[in-house]
């Protein structure tokens, strides 16, 4: 199980082999996401707080990544963080999710993205519930549930 050790692990030491990679160029990502989505996945751009569809969305399913349609979370690891963006305590499977130092914007965080495309997803803080001790703050314009 993932914790905030191994996830600095993953920054300092690389990230995880995901099972597949999917590729496109910069037009491509702009035809088929949109614009809401493109910024925020592909430059990084954050949701407003407490406005995202799935910031209060409790439902069983799957969620995606909107770009390459990765399934990543489970909403049985979502849970009410207070923080105004969809939050989970772990990904489904721990090679799906990339991890990069973010110094942007004069902090010190860890950046969550897809693994298999590379979207910004969100970050990960470690002030999230037991057993994981995780919480990813997620983009809702970076998922789709499934």
């Amino acid at each position: 199980m993932l914790n905030w050790k191994q996830v600095n692990k993953y920054v300092k030491t690389g990230n995880p082999e995901p099972p597949k990679r999917v590729e496109k160029t910069e037009e491509e990502w702009k035809e088929l996401l949109t614009d809401k989505q493109f910024k925020s996945t592909r430059k990084a751009a954050t949701d407003a707080r407490f406005e995202g569809e799935y910031c209060k969305n409790y439902e069983p399913g799957l969620y995606s990544c909107i770009c390459c349609g990765t399934k990543l979370f489970n909403a049985h690891e979502k849970f009410k963080s207070g923080s105004g963006w969809p939050s989970f305590t772990q990904p489904i499977e721990e090679n799906l999710i990339k991890y990069k130092k973010d110094s942007s914007l004069g902090m010190n965080r860890i950046e969550a993205k897809c693994n298999i495309c590379d979207a910004h997803l969100g970050h990960v803080f470690p002030d999230g519930p037991r057993p994981t001790g995780l919480r990813y703050c997620l983009n809702s314009t970076s998922l789709e549930l499934e």
